[in-house]
């Protein structure tokens, strides 16, 4: 497998999902930048503009990670919450793609890989910004795996299921965290690592067709 030359880049990088996904790029011979909020904050297009100017290196790889589930029913979602959330979770990851694209298409390899969420196809009360934004994710990947095969550029997008993550915590009590693994196939959440698994294959020379899917990796949750 060649990717010691390849370069990743990897959204909200710092825990969780996105820290897992850059050891396992790393443990691969990629070199794997993970910027910080303030070198690129995902609110601001302006800042992400910015970080990509500054960039040194091409890169080969993109992992869209970074996202916020904030908790809100239709009554109670405050416009700057909504606002967030589609920026964070949908137009940063798009804005990025546009930005990191055309070069991956003039060299004729790249690698996308949008970490979306089993929430984009089921749901749960309060999550109506989070599952607005990864299924517009889901759309996303679907038109630029259209776009970019042609150039061997190959755009996939995960679905985790219930992954022990501290966002997870955040968002559910230790007893709601019992009551959700009883209801997973598998018995259990997942682990950030076996997430990254998957993100790996997708954004490596192993994988020479894949596109355009939404990858569920649930432990069997969506199956029921």
């Amino acid at each position: 497998m060649n990717t010691n030359r390849r370069t990743a880049l990897v959204t909200g990088g710092s825990r969780g999902i996105g820290l897992a996904i850059g050891k396992r790029l790393h443990a691969d011979g990629v070199q794997v930048i993970a910027p910080t909020r303030m070198e690129m904050d995902l609110l601001s297009g302006a800042s992400i503009d910015a970080y990509v100017r500054s960039l040194k290196q091409p890169v080969d790889i993109l992992i869209n990670n970074a996202g916020i589930n904030i908790i809100a029913s239709l009554a109670e979602i405050a416009d700057p919450d909504l606002q967030d959330t589609i920026q964070i979770d949908l137009l940063a990851p798009l804005r990025l793609a546009k930005a990191l694209a055309p070069p991956m298409m003039e060299r004729r390899y790249g690698r996308i890989v949008n970490i979306s969420s089993i929430l984009a196809v089921v749901t749960r009360a309060g999550r109506l910004m989070y599952s607005t934004a990864k299924a517009g994710l889901g759309g996303m990947t679907r038109t630029l795996a259209v776009e970019l095969a042609p150039y061997n550029v190959l755009v996939n997008a995960l679905a985790p299921g219930y992954v022990n993550t501290e966002l997870t915590r955040r968002n559910n009590t230790e007893a709601e965290i019992e009551a959700i693994g009883k209801t997973i196939p598998a018995g259990r959440l997942a682990e950030p690592e076996e997430i990254a698994e998957v993100a790996a294959f997708l954004a490596s020379d192993r994988n020479s067709y894949v596109t355009g899917q939404l990858i569920m990796v649930d432990g069997g949750y969506t199956c029921l």
